[in-house]
């Protein structure tokens, strides 16, 4: 597999977005993104305005911690046939199309319920709405991975990045203005009809080929042989055994198989830190705008509007450009980038509340996220084997978010002790990490040749 794409021309860059695979991208992108508010923040707000309180608000919130939890049962999404489905459809369709009638079932059914008389029940639907967006996420990520090359891995990024924008924008600002108008119940039932784009994008793509390798086979087999010789299971539970180490144990074995000991956990400590720099901001982010006395409006108008023009305009760009330069390239330019961006806050910490100066700063840093989304979308790709594409891109993306959040959540702290400035500076040093350790994975590239990626045949 060839990541270094320094003859590709502009245009050629650019026309990757014209394939169909790429453009599917856009309407998954959106079937994934609108659930998430919708057991979130939206309903948050909903379950506040029908006089929730607001502890009970907030433990109903922890329903979205299911989506860190994903890892958990993806290997069943690798490996577990869905009947009838199955067939009809192939690995990854079925399980998207199972995931996204969950989400419609639970979103037509919180329509039908009532904060205040069915809380309880509300909750369960909540649940299922999560559970079923967090495993079509899954099914999602596994088919964008296998349905193309690594090299154009930043374009379906890029496209699914705009897609779930998109559907995180109906799910906010759409519900509101429909419940506004009408009912939130309406509203919720309007978002459940809305998941019929997934459906039909679902039926329409087709399913990906798998290339798997025979040495991955062997090595598989190897694997569950060694840990299963002795016979001491029954025939039934040993088959169940095997099944079990095939779909949990194999895909971690086959990453640390596939590079030595060192590299693979060099590797693994550069996804964990990557994110660091601008998660650790973002938390501040919003107290930070309230603390410099910016009005709603103005964050509104420059951060959820604007703000989110230039992030998609960042994921698309981020898209061509791992196209042009290449993954890894385009890892050290994000790493930088990010950083930077942060440095970009502490001066705006010392201006006067006004709007030039916040959108100057947010343009910058929704740039450079988007940018580094994509490109990092594309390199966690390229480290997946396509016979674990569903358990390793699940682990992957859940350590990119685990430590990163945990610092997180002494960023009050910091600023308390210290102060905006000298936080938005401590936050920038968290980028160095990432940017020394996405030198030396560049390096080692270079000198190897696809550190840590798989061969696509």
């Amino acid at each position: 597999m060839n990541v270094k794409n320094t003859n590709i021309t502009w245009l050629e860059a650019l026309s990757v977005y014209k394939e169909k695979k790429v453009l599917a991208m856009l309407f998954l992108g959106f079937s994934a993104g609108l659930p998430l508010l919708l057991v979130f923040g939206t309903l948050s707000y909903w379950l506040r305005k029908e006089g929730i309180d607001r502890t009970t608000i907030g433990y109903i919130s922890w329903v979205a911690l299911l989506y860190g939890f994903k890892f958990v049962w993806a290997p069943l999404v690798d490996r577990l046939k869905i009947p009838v489905l199955g067939k009809l459809l192939g690995q990854r369709r079925s399980w998207m199309m199972l995931a996204q009638i969950g989400v419609i079932v639970g979103l037509l059914a919180i329509a039908n319920t009532h904060p205040t008389s069915q809380l309880q029940l509300l909750v369960w639907f909540a649940l299922l709405v999560a559970f079923s967006s967090a495993t079509q996420d899954i099914s999602i990520d596994a088919w964008r991975i296998e349905a193309v090359p690594v090299n154009k891995q930043g374009a379906m990024a890029g496209t699914y990045q705009l897609g779930y924008r998109i559907g995180m924008l109906l799910a906010g600002a759409g519900a509101f203005f429909i419940a506004g108008s009408y009912t939130w119940n309406i509203a919720y039932a309007v978002m459940g009809c809305a998941m019929l784009i997934g459906v039909i994008t679902t039926l329409l793509i087709s399913e990906p080929e798998q290339h798997i390798s025979q040495d991955t086979w062997r090595n598989e087999e190897r694997v569950v042989r060694f840990l299963t010789r002795d016979g001491i299971l029954p025939g039934p539970l040993r088959k169940l055994f095997a099944w079990f180490l095939g779909a949990v144990v194999c895909p971690f074995v086959d990453f640390f198989t596939r590079n030595t000991l060192v590299a693979a956990l060099i590797i693994l400590t550069f996804i964990s830190v990557f994110r660091m720099s601008d998660i650790a901001m973002g938390v501040m982010s919003g107290p930070f705008y309230a603390d410099m006395q910016y009005t709603e409006h103005q964050i509104a108008w420059a951060s959820k509007t604007f703000g989110l023009i230039v992030t998609i305009f960042g994921a698309l760009l981020g898209g061509v450009l791992v196209m042009r330069y290449g993954v890894m390239r385009m890892l050290i330019i994000s790493a930088l980038l990010v950083a930077l961006t942060n440095l970009v806050f502490a001066w705006l910490a010392t201006q006067e509340p006004k709007m030039i100066p916040l959108i100057m700063v947010i343009s910058a840093d929704n740039l450079s996220g988007g940018i580094a989304g994509t490109s990092f979308i594309a390199y966690l790709s390229g480290l997946t084997n396509r016979a674990y594409t569903a358990t390793q891109y699940a682990l992957f993306s859940s350590l990119m978010v685990f430590f990163p959040k945990l610092i997180g959540g002494f960023s009050g702290k910091v600023v308390d002790a210290y102060g905006y400035i000298d936080f938005f500076i401590y936050a920038a040093l968290l980028g160095v990490p990432a940017i020394l350790l996405s030198i030396y994975l560049w390096y080692r590239h270079n000198l190897e040749g696809n550190l840590g990626f798989v061969e696509q045949k």
